[in-house]
């Protein structure tokens, strides 16, 4: 049977990185071995819906480079693949599930405890001794004709315990006791979670599914339901969360990154992809950087982890700085340049662009690093002083007043050039390179660290610029 995957998000806001983690396994348990992956809208809960947060997935998956072969946009033969446009078929199969045994119809189930208990999340289990599951089907349907509101809810009428395979965790066993006889179909027609799943993974040919280890203790529960209806339950992927740090899961809602939070931070999304990937999984060497097609090839779902992994903000940084530095230099000058709104027209953009590319780790940090192009901060003159360059503010004012000249009569304005007769003026004056360039580079910059050298500014700055903020450093130190 072909392998089929599918990544079912609910429609509740940004792309959180665990639930993008969830969909690359996904994807890539599919690619590696030729199969479909499929994309399904789960929009049952209406409370926790989130307008345009559709268009969000849609977005984040293409961004990524995540393809996906049937989905609500594209159609396929096994839609539709939004919950909501599936209703009447939960309702049928609720019903089925009541005739065969797997189920029954209760009439009390919202007053439970003061409270709905038909909720749609894996931590919604109410134990209960429920009066209605002994009430005749004849008389439960008699009740439902005449009006009366109800909910599907499943029984748990095995005793000792279930065995099933995880493919990350092992043969995991699970006692019928502990399992709660859930809402399967609440009284506004909609599906819980639990149910939905089952159904639509069933009709859809799904043949693994991955998702978090939260819902392990649901499984049995659904593999009731499919042996219920005499269907083969999927191959199950269970994976531990990702963490922000050994107590705590990252979490949007405590304010951690999304997708969308680290690409606004100039993360890109391949190296985003790259990270999260190894969030759980090893490829059994020592490699880290992989592309998604890379990761098509070597991926195999029987490397995943049992134990949680943090998510490692540095590492990812590191990660991110190996992307910048691989992309062309046009592929960086065109992500660049919308960071350079701020900056004068007057400076030359592409050589900027030359000299960040190898010395920053994020596009955010673009501001940050060129903010002196618009205006040089104010500095005191000891920051002139530099045991290692060798210069102090008497040999900054001497080095600047010799440079200043031969910078005016400089006709080639170029890195190298300006870099040759620099040394120069240092050579003839008998001067170290350092005690030329050091004074150049704060002159220019206002600066103890900046992106680039002396000449790489002066080239970024221009010539007209360059002369300016020379001729205001001498007078500074006069």
């Amino acid at each position: 049977m072909k392998t089929r995957t599918r990544f079912a998000p609910s429609p509740t806001g940004y792309m959180h990185i665990g639930n993008l983690r969830t969909a690359l396994y996904e994807y890539l348990i599919a690619k590696s071995d030729g199969g479909d992956f499929i994309l399904r809208i789960e929009d049952t809960d209406q409370k926790r819906y989130v307008e345009g947060a559709t268009d969000i997935i849609y977005k984040t998956l293409k961004r990524v480079g995540m393809n996906w072969d049937e989905g609500p946009d594209i159609g396929g033969n096994y839609g539709p693949y939004v919950q909501s446009e599936r209703k009447p078929l939960y309702a049928e199969y609720a019903h089925k599930l009541v005739e065969l045994g797997g189920a029954h119809y209760c009439f009390c189930a919202q007053k439970e405890e003061g409270k709905e208990t038909d909720e749609d999340t894996p931590e919604a289990h109410i134990k209960l001794k429920d009066p209605c599951k002994h009430i005749p089907l004849d008389e439960a349907k008699a009740r439902i004709s005449a009006g009366e509101p109800f909910v599907v809810r499943q029984n748990i009428n095995k005793k000792g315990t279930s065995i099933f395979h995880d493919v990350v965790y092992g043969d995991i066993e699970i006692d019928y006791d502990e399992l709660d006889e859930g809402v399967l179909l609440k009284s506004d027609g909609l599906p819980t979670y639990n149910f939905a799943n089952v159904i639509d993974d069933h009709l859809m040919q799904i043949t693994h599914v991955v998702r978090g280890n939260e819902y392990i203790s649901s499984t049995p529960k659904y593999n009731l339901i499919y042996e219920a209806f005499g269907w083969t339950p999927p191959v199950y992927v269970h994976v531990p969360p990702v963490m922000k740090d050994a107590q705590h899961k990252l979490s949007k809602r405590n304010g951690d990154a999304s997708f969308q939070d680290l690409v606004a931070k100039g993360y890109l999304p391949e190296a985003i992809l790259n990270y999260i990937a190894l969030l759980g999984w090893n490829p059994g060497d020592e490699r880290e950087i992989f592309s998604l097609q890379e990761l098509e090839k070597c991926f195999s779902s029987d490397r995943l982890n049992k134990s949680p992994a943090i998510f490692d903000i540095t590492k990812l940084t590191w990660m991110n700085g190996c992307y910048i530095r691989n992309l062309s230099a046009e592929e960086f000058h065109k992500l660049a340049m919308s960071y350079y709104a701020d900056l004068p027209q007057s400076i030359d953009f592409a050589a900027l662009s030359a000299v960040l590319q190898p010395r920053i780790d994020t596009l955010a940090q673009i501001p940050e690093e060129t903010a002196f192009l618009a205006e040089v901060p104010e500095y005191a003159n000891e920051l002139y002083l530099n045991k290692k360059m060798k210069t102090d503010m008497d040999i900054a004012l001497k080095a600047l007043c010799l440079v200043l000249p031969i910078l005016e009569n400089t006709e080639v304005w170029t890195n190298e050039n300006l870099f040759e007769t620099l040394k120069s003026v240092a050579m003839d004056n008998m001067m170290k390179n350092g005690q030329i360039l050091y004074p150049v580079r704060i002159a220019l910059s206002g600066k103890e660290t900046t992106p680039g050298g002396a000449t790489e500014l002066a080239c970024v700055l221009g010539k007209t610029e360059t002369l300016k903020r020379v001729r205001k450093a001498i007078e500074k130190l006069s």
